[in-house]
């Protein structure tokens, strides 16, 4: 028979999804499932942006530009500039959603074989993504211990090599919730500039920002301006992860002109999702005072429940909304299954995302979990409440 491909049969299969037959059997016994394993917030999307598309009158639903509606870039734009990120019109592309944006960015800076420094845990899609693109990455181990801090430069320096293009963050982290500091993200500035690669920053959760600390933008520093690619979307900001919503931007020409190319590829991001981004847009500050409160508050309940159960460390997240949780266990993939398989805790268990697929050095992370702090602060600690109970019987 016809054989799959090579690449094909290297995509990674995703450790937040792969356990989801195992959470639907169980509901299908009756058992109510905790869902900390995806980043899916219950915050309400704003109705500024619901209320843009509910009564639309549109007779023919049109393509848009290939880099997005011109009246979405520059209300985009106008967004940046208040935010202090000095972002023009012509440094910004739509994307269908920031995956696709990370794949623009890739496949216009990078060719097969090339290599890519990520400092791990990283979210799990980067490496289905250079697996797409054909790239390696060349992964740089931050720690538990250390916070998930950045590594130190000289630990990037020792991986640099003729195929290295690009050194890809996310600020904040996705799943660590490490938030880069300025002085962290002028030392890569400095590194990307003195090797000539490119400076790749995922920010799609700028705003969850907590105890006063604040992001600093790749776009923000001065001299990087061809080095730098800043990736984002609406999908957290607003709580429309289904809009599919995103953004490459750089003040490089000649990635944007090449990013262009891609897009026009895939023709153009879906209308009535840009047509709502752009009305999110007018979301009033209160809506993020609100939401950043909230989920400070839950990452607090979560820390102080988890630090509870013995043989339990975490790292305290500066931002985002997920943690890494090291569990006394050998396999968190093991014991995730296990706990939709086979345990419930008055008829109520949970689903977490084992740690080892945010990883790609062999071996690490095998037993540690993370977490997403997206549910309410009643359900966490329930949730909780289950990962303790469940760790007493629990027998790897």
């Amino acid at each position: 028979m016809p054989k799959i491909s090579i690449k094909g049969q290297s995509m990674p299969e995703s450790p937040i999804r792969k356990l989801v037959p195992y959470s639907e059997n169980a509901k299908k016994r009756g058992i109510k499932v905790y869902h900390l394993n995806i980043g899916q917030p219950d915050i309400k999307t704003p109705e500024v942006a619901l209320n843009s598309i509910k009564n639309l009158d549109i007779s023919v639903l049109e393509y848009s530009h290939s880099a997005g509606f011109e009246s979405y870039r520059k209300k985009l734009a106008a967004h940046y500039q208040k935010q202090n990120i000095p972002v023009n019109v012509e440094d910004i592309i739509i994307t269908t959603g920031g995956s696709e944006a990370l794949l623009f960015a890739m496949g216009s800076t990078m060719d097969s074989d090339d290599e890519i420094i990520i400092p791990e845990p990283f979210y799990a899609n980067y490496n289905g993504f250079a697996t797409a693109s054909g790239v390696k990455v060349v992964p740089v181990i931050s720690t538990l211990e250390e916070g998930f801090a950045l590594p130190p430069i000289s630990e990037f320096e020792k991986l640099i090599t003729p195929k290295t293009k690009a050194i890809l963050i996310c600020n904040p982290g996705n799943p660590t919730g490490y938030l880069y500091s300025q002085d962290e993200i002028l030392q890569l500035a400095e590194l990307v500039k003195k090797h000539d690669l490119f400076l790749i920053a995922d920010e799609v959760y700028r705003e969850f920002t907590y105890d006063g600390d604040k992001h600093f933008s790749v776009m923000n520093v001065e001299g990087i301006e061809e080095n730098a690619i800043m990736i984002d979307s609406v999908s957290k900001r607003y709580s429309m992860c289904g809009a599919r919503i995103g953004c490459i931007v750089s003040k490089n020409k000649a990635v944007m002109a090449t990013a262009l190319k891609f897009a026009q590829a895939r023709l153009s991001p879906p209308t009535f999702a840009q047509i709502a981004s752009e009305a999110a847009l007018d979301t009033p500050e209160t809506y993020f005072n609100e939401v950043i409160s909230e989920y400070k508050e839950r990452r607090d309940i979560l820390v102080n429940e988890l630090n509870q159960i013995e043989g339990v460390k975490v790292a305290i997240p500066k931002g985002a909304f997920y943690c890494i949780a090291k569990l006394p266990i050998k396999n968190a993939d093991a014991f995730a299954q296990w706990l939709l398989e086979n345990y419930n805790y008055n008829g109520e268990t949970v689903m977490v995302a084992p740690a080892a697929g945010f990883y790609s050095s062999p071996g690490v992370g095998l037993d540690e979990v993370r977490i997403a702090y997206v549910l309410n602060k009643e359900d966490l600690i329930k949730s909780v409440r289950i990962i303790k109970e469940a760790l007493k019987v629990y027998n790897d």
